[in-house]
């Protein structure tokens, strides 16, 4: 049965995956599955089902284990001199009532629950550390196309400048400024290049599974659909943080009445043998035994509750914390759809203008200082409109991902995962 649950547990990550619609300006499907599969909190987490697994073993068979006793002695009788040989055995074993083998087999059963949603979890904040570094990676490697582009701006106005001075209509000051210009945007480029680099480096040390593209490609932002509520709906709906806490305040709880329940103290029961005046007489019989508790057993069920009440109170905080982040998130997503927007069209009308000041210059009409501030305000605005669009794009693939329907993300069919991205 347990090698039946994981055959389709793969078969719907399987069908997920093939399901989901690609997304350029992400890394595949297949790429997503096997970083996330690999990555070092995923494995231990799913070394952590193991764990519960065997503790759930560990609760079905209790902790009660059968003792023997055996013991040899001489009995004198002091008026014949007569000395008899005896021997005795006894075999006992403490048994767990009815009611907490009930209660230790669903604390075991709910441990392992956990421990599953522990894994989601994992994968989950993976996930976005790995959607957090794609984007970063993303912004760095676009700002070298920028500068690239910038270099090869100034360059061409350099050596414009410099056929300009040859023949008389430029003094050798704007050819010097043309030139620091470009020089200045190769060091600009040259950062930019390190710093993407650096971003590569620490994309693919944790998902050394990912396969990065010449360039990345930059899709036009779309509006988020839905309302909060929607969205706050989605990701209450199968959030594996909220199920982890969750899972363990009824940890707490069944606990709480498992300490209740051992008010009562279980039973021992012993089969006893022996053979006295050396096999003369013999006596067989059973016996029970019973522990007497002096306050130990109600401080523990005292303790046990208020763990639960502890559980309880965290997992209050989780869910009002999601809250917090849902709002977060989904503002974030729209905000930043119209800060692009914005940005974009403010980018435009900065690059028309440096243009029209680069063609008054080559007419005569202005100067290189006024050609050199222009570009120079067209490429700042040209890069926040790049991020701007880029970080667009990050804040609603996150919040895609939060409400599972961007990438799988649970080996288990009850949730919503795989929905592609629209």
């Amino acid at each position: 049965m347990k090698h039946m649950s994981v055959l389709l547990g793969a078969l719907f990550v399987t069908v997920a995956i093939a399901q989901q619609a690609p997304v350029s300006d992400l890394p595949s499907a297949a790429q997503v599955e096997a970083a996330l599969g690999q990555h070092i909190n995923v494995l231990t987490a799913e070394t952590g089902i193991k764990v519960e697994q065997s503790n759930q073993r560990k609760w079905d068979s209790g902790s009660h284990e059968f003792n023997v006793r055996a013991g040899s002695y001489q009995r004198n009788f002091t008026n014949t001199g007569q000395a008899y040989r005896e021997w005795d055995v006894s075999v006992e074993r403490p048994f767990r009532l009815l009611n907490k083998v009930t209660l230790d087999s669903d604390i075991g059963a709910e441990g392992v629950t956990r421990a599953e949603y522990a894994l989601g979890d994992a994968r989950h904040e993976s996930a976005r550390l790995l959607l957090h570094l794609w984007f970063n990676w993303q912004r760095e490697k676009a700002q070298v196309s920028q500068w690239q582009q910038q270099v090869e701006i100034l360059s061409q106005q350099a050596r414009m400048t410099e056929k300009r001075n040859r023949a008389g209509d430029a003094p050798r000051l704007e050819l010097n400024q043309a030139n620091a210009a470009a020089a200045q945007a190769g060091v600009a480029l040259q950062q930019a290049s390190l710093r993407a680099q650096l971003a590569a480096s620490e994309l693919l040390r944790p998902f050394p599974e990912l396969t990065l593209p010449a360039q990345p490609s930059l899709l036009a932002p779309q509006a988020v659909e839905h309302d909060l509520k929607y969205w706050q709906e989605r990701v209450f709906d199968d959030n594996h943080e909220l199920g982890m806490v969750q899972s363990e305040s009824k940890i707490q709880q069944l606990l709480a009445r498992r300490s209740s329940a051992d008010r009562l103290p279980d039973p021992t029961i012993g089969l006893r043998y022996s053979s006295e005046l050396e096999g003369e007489v013999t006596v067989a019989g059973v016996y029970v035994s019973l522990p007497l508790s002096f306050g130990l057993r109600g401080a523990n069920s005292e303790v046990a509750g208020y763990q639960a009440e502890i559980a309880h109170q965290r997992e209050v905080a989780v869910k009002r914390r999601l809250e917090g982040d849902v709002y977060t998130a989904y503002t974030q997503a729209v905000s930043n759809f119209l800060i692009w927007q914005q940005a974009q069209d403010a980018a435009r009308s900065v690059q028309e203008n440096a243009e029209l000041v680069a063609r008054a210059y080559n007419l005569g009409e202005s100067n290189l200082t006024d050609v050199l501030i222009a570009r120079r305000v067209a490429l700042e605005s040209s890069l926040s409109a790049t991020v701007s669009q880029l970080d667009a794009n990050e804040a609603r693939y996150r919040l895609l991902l939060d409400a599972h329907q961007l990438w799988p993300l649970d080996l288990h069919g009850g949730d919503k995962d795989g929905q592609a991205a629209k």
